[in-house]
């Protein structure tokens, strides 16, 4: 093996280049250049997504073995790549509407995304911890961007102090483990213990820790609570790129643990898991019921996806974490449409969040109103959209490892969670109409929400092609 084989994580090395030159030309030309820096960053996001595809994506390790590249991390990294470019692509204007267009901001997004790729080519729990705080530091600022605003401010504090928390159990599981086995390298950690005839309680203690801490950052139930909070008081595209990007790289990070060195612990987490996804499911279909913010609506939301990508990791097979890898897939693209139209919704130059304020939107804007229906109907899995697909490839793979209750309950919160999805419809196309929007849809929210619709519609013509790429990387990782 070459320790020194930098080419692997070229695009990391290039994203943290242009990351300081970015720095550098927003020091000396001011916010002035933020528009300008935006659009430069999402160009290097495009680039490093070429240079990717372009490296070798066989199983190597690099710098001692603290960071590994396969088909898994070049197939995580490819998504939150374009998780990057959208949640950029989105964030502009509304910088500029809310006077908030400081050069910090996409300087901050690209060394998020530096630490989320680095997170799925974690080969240690020091590489992991690394990276996992880099991503940390960045978003913790990134939810307090509105300075003046009294609702980012307390959204940041909250974040910022359970982060802090999850960040203290995942370094207190890392040190049980250390204790216990002697080394903090995965493939070490997994084959001392495949060759013991017992797990010890303390490493399963260490690993509970660990899960944990990873449950904080997917916003997984009863590690959830920050979510709503912080998905409503941050600004709304920072909510969005929280929504669409962060829940990615760790889902990533949380697969490579679970069938890496805590494979031969399999027994113990999938119980966590199993619970941990039944949760999230009920919690993230029956809160949003309640919820007329359409921000807090789309953080239970996300809880509840959460908890069907957990169905997939709890299957414990290439399948299922195949079927994750597709389901992320469509729910960044349906993610990214959605918050393209919620970044539209302003009145009298103000942002509005109310799922009312969507009232009568078919009259005034039909054209993005049956946007928002297709996304929606995609989200509650209405066959022939991809949404659809999404969730039967996990619900498969569950029935597939015999997880018949698990699949079950899934398929019952689809229910549930239909009724609010379906109520946005409602309202836009039988409400009385209220004051339309001020107009103005820049080029980006365009873009990102053509190339949303294309996905949602496009999946069910050529389902096999993301399907078998995913099944390989998932191969890859047992």
């Amino acid at each position: 093996m070459d320790d020194l084989n930098i080419m692997l994580i070229l695009p990391e090395i290039f994203l943290a280049l242009t990351g300081m030159g970015f720095l550098m030309l927003g020091v000396f030309q001011g916010n002035r250049s933020t528009d300008v820096i935006c659009w430069s960053a999402c160009v290097s996001f495009v680039i490093a997504a070429v240079l990717l595809m372009k490296g070798d994506w066989s199983t190597q390790y690099i710098l001692n073995d603290m960071l590994v590249m396969d088909q898994f991390a070049g197939v995580m990294k490819l998504l939150i790549l374009l998780g990057l470019i959208a949640s950029l692509a989105l964030s502009v204007q509304y910088l500029y509407q809310e006077r908030i267009a400081r050069f910090e901001y996409p300087v901050l997004v690209v060394f998020a995304g530096i630490g989320m790729m680095l997170m799925v080519s974690a080969n240690n729990f020091l590489s992991l911890y690394m990276a996992l705080e880099l991503q940390s530091l960045a978003l913790y600022v990134l939810a307090a961007f509105h300075r003046n605003s009294l609702r980012s401010g307390e959204a940041a504090t909250k974040y910022f102090i359970l982060g802090a928390l999850s960040s203290g159990m995942l370094l207190f599981g890392i040190s049980l483990i250390y204790g216990f086995v002697g080394s903090v390298d995965f493939t070490t950690v997994q084959n001392t213990l495949a060759n013991l005839p017992l797990i010890p309680p303390g490493v399963v203690v260490g690993m509970v820790f660990v899960l944990v801490a990873m449950a904080f950052k997917i916003s997984a139930v009863p590690f959830h609570m920050w979510t709503p909070d912080v998905y409503e008081g941050a600004p709304t595209c920072v909510t969005a790129f929280f929504a669409i990007v962060p829940k990615i790289a760790a889902l990533g990070l949380l697969m490579r643990l679970l069938f890496g060195p805590f494979a031969p612990a399999a027994d113990q987490w999938m119980q966590i898991l199993y619970f941990m996804s039944i949760a999230s499911l009920v919690v993230g279909s029956f809160a949003a019921i309640a919820q007329d913010n359409i921000k807090r609506l789309f953080a239970y939301s996300s809880i509840g996806n959460m908890g069907y990508a957990m169905i997939g990791i709890v299957a414990g097979t290439s399948q299922g974490v195949g079927a994750v890898l597709v389901f992320l897939f469509i729910y960044l693209a349906m993610t990214a449409g959605s918050f393209s139209i919620i970044l539209f919704m302003r009145r009298n130059g103000l942002a509005v969040e109310k799922i009312s304020d969507l009232s009568g939107f078919s009259k005034n804007n039909p054209i993005l109103a049956y946007s928002m229906a297709v996304l929606m109907f995609s989200m509650s899995g209405i066959p022939p959209l991809a949404g659809f697909f999404g969730k039967l490839f996990i619900f498969q793979a569950a029935i597939e490892s015999e997880l018949y209750v698990l699949a079950t309950l899934g398929i019952l919160a689809s229910v549930v969670a239909a009724y609010y999805y379906l109520r946005i419809i409602k309202v836009m196309f039988f409400d009385e109409a209220a004051d339309p929007f001020d107009e103005g849809m820049n080029l980006g929210k365009r873009v990102v929400l053509l190339i949303s619709m294309l996905l949602v519609f496009g999946f069910i013509f050529s389902p096999n092609t993301i399907l078998d790429g995913a099944m390989i990387a998932a191969t890859s990782l047992f």
